[in-house]
């Protein structure tokens, strides 16, 4: 199982109710599977400009090259990149937990206080999502919680999803009624939820049989929802824009469905020797190209994935295969150089993946060469969950949750929030509780609610992230189900 993430298309595949999201903004693409089973890998996405051609000898090039050349870019963005998230302070705290305000719901364990597991942030709008399905949307005009967004007694929210196309926040939920065996998605205008009216919002795909093993997948870049009825084994794509019905997929043999943008990747249950693919196109589903791709016998594939026109195949024990579907060029890269990662994330525009694995974090292009190593950026989950990291929209920075060297055991819980350059792997900014810069700000609103926590305890089990690139603002969860908010 994989996970991946693009500039505007994120893609995590989570198999506990699970989540197939962005991070480029990561966010752009997701997968909510009706699955009691635990996940165990991911990967994700994104892109880079082409440099000038250094050809040229003459002095207007040359002047030219200096001020708009894309190292250049590189460097101003670098040092912006540092003063941005200079002198971050502790600005806010939230809290999910809210007994009083949770008094409705009748499930025991959604009045229990549990781990933040996803946060999303539009139209000064947060909102934080508990492992126990509770979900709590707080304003950042007033910084005051609005409400909570399980509107049923036996709702547990699985999953949120940002549409942008009418700034609405999707719900997936599932119901004690059925055993939580069932997916339910809701749309909801930010506008309502900001007037504390979360039950002004609609169901969405009410036709569609949602039961464990179907799923349904937000494809931001595409504009596009993918479901899977496990009923009639049968998948349908719908518009994002208005969730009208476009097409459907009815073929009992495929076992498994890759978006790009543009297209589809159908992959069929395997062969002996081979297994069958096809590219669809994603806007009405037409066949744009049907072919095989040969396999060793008796051996395990561990991945396929389509990037664009590169297909990456990786069989157990065997080296990574790229294979380029227009020209059927084929690269390896030895099984010695690259293993297996836990999770991936491709960069489109720079035409280059982040792989994780043990923690670390590398860059690859797609001729199979290592690009770069990051530093000082030893992830602190070692199941590399997307919900704790965060790519920016130029897909230049990576933002994580990563592990700091302890002075004590006592510091053993605490990590840091590491800012780091996807193309260099230079760490350009930290925050973490040693920093006599890192404190609660002094320059609070009057409003605002009293923060508990101190900045150790702020950095202590951060379970989800996520940064507000208008805003310039970072907000961490932790497993107290309290979200902090970091910003200069």
């Amino acid at each position: 199982m994989i996970l991946t993430r693009r500039k505007s298309f994120r893609y995590i595949h989570i198999l506990e109710f699970s989540v197939y999201c962005h991070l480029l903004r990561m966010d752009s693409r997701k997968k909510i599977i009706s699955s009691p089973r635990a996940s165990r890998s991911r990967r994700v996405l994104a892109g880079k400009r082409a440099c000038p051609s250094h050809s040229s000898l003459n002095c207007t090039r040359k002047l030219f090259r200096r001020e708009i050349s894309a190292a250049g870019n590189r460097s101003f963005n670098c040092n912006n990149a540092q003063e941005k998230f200079r002198h971050f302070q502790l600005q806010e705290e939230f809290d999910t937990y809210d007994p009083k305000g949770n008094w409705y719901l009748q499930l025991n364990f959604l009045k229990k206080r549990s781990k933040i597991t996803e946060i999303v942030a539009a139209k000064d709008v947060v909102f934080a999502l508990a492992q126990s399905g509770v979900c709590a949307a707080f304003s950042r005009e007033t910084n005051k919680k609005i409400c909570c967004l399980n509107i049923n007694p036996d709702e547990v929210i699985r999953s949120l999803f940002y549409n942008k196309n009418n700034e609405s926040l999707i719900t997936v939920s599932v119901y004690a009624a059925d055993d939580f065996s069932t997916l339910k998605c809701r749309s909801t205008p930010i506008q309502y939820i900001r007037r504390g009216q979360p039950d002004a919002g609609f169901s969405l795909f009410g036709s569609e049989s949602l039961k464990w093993p179907g799923f349904v997948e937000f494809d931001d870049v595409n504009g596009k929802v993918l479901t899977y009825s496990a009923q009639d084994g049968i998948y349908k794509v719908f518009d994002l824009k208005n969730y009208t019905h476009l097409y459907s997929i009815s073929d009992e043999h495929v076992s498994e469905i890759k978006i790009s943008p543009g297209i589809m990747l159908l992959i069929y249950e395997r062969c002996a020797s081979h297994v069958p693919l096809k590219i669809l196109s994603i806007e009405d589903g037409s066949v744009l190209k049907d072919f095989k791709h040969l396999l060793h016998r008796n051996k395990k594939v561990d991945f396929i994935e389509q990037f664009n026109e590169k297909l990456l195949v990786k069989q157990d024990n065997e080296n990574l295969q790229i294979l380029d579907v227009r020209n059927s060029q084929l690269t390896e890269v030895s099984r010695t150089e690259f293993m297996t990662p836990s999770a991936f994330i491709f960069l489109y525009e720079n035409q280059l993946f982040l792989t994780f694995r043990n923690r670390s974090v590398v860059v690859w292009n797609f001729r199979g060469e290592l690009v770069t190593f990051f530093e000082d950026h030893l992830l602190w989950h070692p199941d590399c969950n997307t919900n704790n990291i965060y790519i920016t929209t130029d897909q230049d920075l990576i933002i994580s949750y990563c592990k700091s060297l302890p002075r004590d055991k006592d510091d053993e819980r605490v990590g840091s929030i590491n800012i780091s350059n996807i193309l260099t792997g230079k760490c350009l900014a930290k925050i973490c509780e040693t920093d006599p810069d890192v404190k609660i700000s002094p320059r609070r609103r009057a409003n605002s609610s009293p923060i508990m926590s101190t900045i150790k305890e702020a950095l202590e089990d951060v379970t989800a992230l996520f940064y507000d690139e208008e805003k310039n603002e970072i907000y961490t969860g932790n497993r107290y189900g309290r979200v902090h908010v970091w910003s200069n």
